[in-house]
C-alpha cells in the first residue's frame, strides 16, 4: 500500500473519528429497530400501502417481504436520464421474481446544466445538489424501506442523491445508472465550431448543427465531465454493480445490469449479509473516491461535492488531502477534454475496470473495503458481459485496448493526478491540468476584472482581451450567486490562447469537468462576496498561476496589497442573483452557505 495514501487515510481517519463515531452509533441504532410495517401504527400501514396492488398488500402484512424503495431523479429534459421513465416497471417486474415488493419512495429534481449555461438556471445548479439530498431524506422519510435503489446519473444529481441516502445510513442503497449516448460529432470538432462561433466566423445554424450532432440522443453527455466522473467514482466506491457505469442504454447488457442491481439490493437488505451504505462509506471508500478522480483526470466538482459526501457520512476531508493525494496518483486515462476520446472509447479501452484494476495493483487503493456487492474491490476491476447462463464477469486483458486512451500504472500518461492545489495571496483555489499543455502551466500577465460572463464575453469581441492577460471574474461564489458554471468563458479563452497570448481564468465560480487547455484557477477561496482577497485585485495588477509549484498569486507589494479595500458587488448585480427565476427561493441557501472547500454545504 502506498505509503502517501495511507497516511493520509489515517489523517483524515484521526480527525474524523468524534463526528464518524456519532453516525455510527445513529446507524447502529436505526438498524436494530424492528421493519416498518411491524413497528408503525395500523392506520400508518394502511396510508402507505393504500395504493399497492391488493396481493402485495396482504404479502407485506402477512409474508414480510423485502420492501425495496425507489428514489428517482426522472425527466426527460435531461437525455441521461430519459431512460429510466421505464425503470420502476423493470425494477417491479424483477422484484416480484423474487418475492419482493417495490414502492417508488419519491423523485427528486433533476436539471440539465447544458440547459441553463449562462441563464439564470444555472445560479441553482450548485444549490440543488443539497434540494436533492433534502428531497431523498424526505423519500426515504416514510420510513417503511428495507433497502433502496436510487436511478441518478449527472452533475449535482448523484451526490445529492448519495448525501440523502447518507442520511438514511442505516439502509442498503444501490445506485443504478443508465449509461451514455452513442457517439456522435467529436467533442473536439464540437469545440472547434464554438470557438469558430466565438469570432464570428459562422453562424447560429452552424453552431446549432454542431451541438445537436454532438448532443443527439438518450444517455449521458459522451465527454468526460462531472456525469460521468460521477460514475467512475460511484465504481470505486463500490456503489454501482461492477460495470455498469458505461453500458449504452439499449443494450440487452444494461438491462441485465438494472436487474441486478434489483438482485443485489436484496441480498443486501437485512439478513445475512446486511450491508447499510453508511458502513461501505468510510475513510477508505472515501479516499478511493479521490484516487479515481484524480487517476482519470476528473471534474473538479468532486473538490466541492466530495468534500461534502463525506461530510454527510461523519467523514473531514479537504483540498490538501487531494493535494497530496494528487502528487503520487499517476494520471492513467484521457478522454475529452483531457483527450480526444470519448467515455465509449474510454469503455472500449478497458474503462473503469482497467483503471481499478491498475490502481489496486500498484497499492493506490483500498482493496479490503465493504462494497455492494460483496467484500473487496475485485470485482470492480472486472467487466460484465451477457453468458448463456445470464449475468458474468471476466478479467481485462493485461494491456490496454488503446494506449491513447488508457495506461497501466507502470506506464502512465504522467506520474502525477490531473488536478492540482493552488494557493498565495489570492486565496485557495484548484486546477485541473490534465487537459492544459505542459507550456501553459506557468501564466503571468496583467489582470482584466469582471463581474459577470457577460461582461468578459463583450470585452473579448471589442478586442479588448487581444493579449496575454489573466481573465478575473469575482463575485460568482456560493453566497454571491449560487457558484455558477462558467463555460461561456471557454470559446473566447481557447480562442486569444490560440491566438499564441498566455491567458488564464481565475474565478471564485466553477468550471467543472468540462474544463479544457486553458489554465483556470476555479474555486477560489474565500469568495469574493466574503472578503476574499480576490476581491483586493484591481485591473492591471499582475497575477502569477503556477500549477508547476502551485502557487496563486498576486505581484503586488504587502504592504499595498494589505491597505487596499475590498471592492464590492454592485447594489443592482446583488438584487438581480437573488430574484426571479426561483433564485429568490434559495436566499436561505446564499446565506448559509459554506465555502468551497467545506463542500458548500447549506445544511451544517
Amino acid at each position: 500500500m502506498n505509503k502517501t495514501l495511507q497516511t493520509v487515510t489515517a489523517r483524515i481517519r484521526e480527525r474524523s473519528a468524534p463526528d464518524r463515531e456519532r453516525y455510527l452509533a445513529e446507524l447502529d441504532r436505526l438498524a436494530q429497530r424492528k421493519r416498518g410495517p411491524e413497528r408503525m401504527g395500523c392506520a400508518n400501514v394502511a396510508h402507505a400501502f393504500a395504493a399497492m396492488p391488493p396481493n402485495d398488500k396482504l404479502r407485506i402484512v402477512a409474508e414480510r417481504p423485502t420492501h425495496l424503495g425507489v428514489v428517482t431523479a426522472y425527466n426527460d429534459v435531461l437525455s441521461a436520464h430519459q431512460p429510466y421513465e421505464r425503470y420502476p416497471d423493470l425494477i417491479r417486474d424483477e422484484a416480484r421474481r423474487h418475492g419482493a415488493t417495490v414502492q417508488v419512495a419519491g423523485g427528486v429534481p433533476a436539471m440539465c446544466d447544458g440547459v441553463t449555461q449562462g441563464l439564470p438556471g444555472m445560479e441553482l445548479s450548485l444549490f440543488s445538489r443539497d434540494a436533492i439530498a433534502m428531497g431523498t431524506a424526505v423519500a426515504l422519510s416514510h420510513d417503511i424501506f428495507d433497502a433502496a435503489l436510487l436511478l441518478g446519473i449527472c452533475d449535482k444529481i448523484v451526490p445529492g442523491l448519495l448525501i440523502g441516502a447518507l442520511s438514511f445510513g442505516h439502509l442498503p442503497c444501490v445506485f443504478v445508472p443508465a449509461g451514455p449516448m452513442g457517439s456522435g460529432l467529436s467533442n473536439s470538432d464540437k469545440a472547434k465550431v464554438r470557438e469558430l462561433y466565438a469570432q464570428g466566423k459562422v453562424g447560429r445554424e452552424e453552431l446549432l448543427k454542431a451541438e445537436s450532432a454532438a448532443y443527439h440522443g438518450a444517455g449521458t453527455c459522451t465527454f468526460y465531465g462531472t456525469a460521468n466522473s460521477n460514475q467512475m467514482l460511484l465504481e470505486a466506491m463500490g456503489l454501482h454493480v461492477p460495470g455498469a457505469a458505461f453500458i449504452h442504454p439499449h443494450e440487452d447488457l444494461r438491462e441485465q445490469l438494472s436487474r441486478e442491481a434489483v438482485r443485489q439490493a436484496l441480498r443486501i437488505a437485512p439478513g445475512a449479509d446486511f450491508t447499510p451504505i453508511g458502513r461501505v462509506v468510510d475513510e477508505r471508500c472515501i479516499v478511493n473516491a479521490m484516487v479515481a478522480l484524480l487517476a482519470t483526470g476528473g471534474s473538479t466538482n468532486h473538490l466541492i461535492h466530495w468534500v461534502a459526501v463525506a461530510r454527510a457520512a461523519g467523514i473531514h476531508i479537504d483540498w490538501t488531502d487531494f493535494s497530496e493525494l494528487s502528487a503520487v496518483v499517476p494520471l492513467l486515462a484521457r478522454v475529452y477534454p483531457n483527450g480526444s476520446a470519448d467515455v465509449n472509447q474510454f469503455q472500449a479501452a478497458g474503462g473503469p475496470g482497467f483503471v481499478i484494476r491498475e490502481l489496486l495493483g500498484a497499492g493506490l487503493m483500498h482493496g479490503e473495503v465493504l462494497t455492494i456487492h460483496g467484500p473487496g474491490l475485485e470485482a470492480y476491476g472486472r467487466v460484465p458481459y451477457v453468458s448463456a447462463d445470464g449475468l458474468a464477469w471476466q478479467d481485462l486483458p493485461a494491456g490496454s485496448g488503446d494506449v491513447s486512451v488508457v495506461r497501466t500504472a507502470a506506464e502512465p500518461f504522467s506520474a502525477t493526478g490531473g488536478l492540482k492545489l493552488l494557493s498565495g495571496n489570492l486565496g485557495r483555489a484548484v486546477i485541473k491540468v490534465s487537459a492544459v499543455p505542459e507550456d501553459r502551466h506557468v501564466v503571468e500577465a496583467p489582470c482584466r476584472i469582471f463581474h459577470d460572463q457577460d461582461s468578459m464575453q463583450a470585452a473579448f469581441k471589442a478586442g479588448e482581451l487581444d493579449r496575454d492577460v489573466v481573465v478575473v471574474v469575482r463575485f460568482q461564489g456560493p453566497q454571491a450567486n449560487g457558484m455558477p458554471e462558467l463555460h461561456k468563458l471557454t470559446p473566447p479563452l481557447a480562442v486569444l490562447q490560440g491566438k499564441g497570448f498566455k491567458v488564464a481564468l481565475v474565478t471564485d465560480g466553477r468550471m467543472s469537468g468540462a474544463s479544457g487547455k486553458v489554465p483556470a484557477a476555479i474555486h477560489v477561496s474565500p469568495e469574493s462576496l466574503a472578503g476574499g482577497p480576490l476581491a483586493r485585485l484591481q485591473d492591471g495588477d499582475v497575477v502569477r498561476l503556477d500549477a508547476v509549484t502551485g502557487e496563486l498569486s498576486a505581484q503586488v507589494p504587502a504592504d499595498v496589497w494589505e491597505a487596499r479595500a475590498l471592492a464590492t458587488l454592485d447594489p443592482a448585480q446583488a438584487a438581480d442573483n437573488a430574484t426571479g427565476l426561483g433564485r429568490n427561493l434559495f436566499g436561505g441557501f446564499r446565506r448559509n452557505v459554506r465555502s468551497a472547500e467545506e463542500g458548500a454545504v447549506t445544511w451544517l
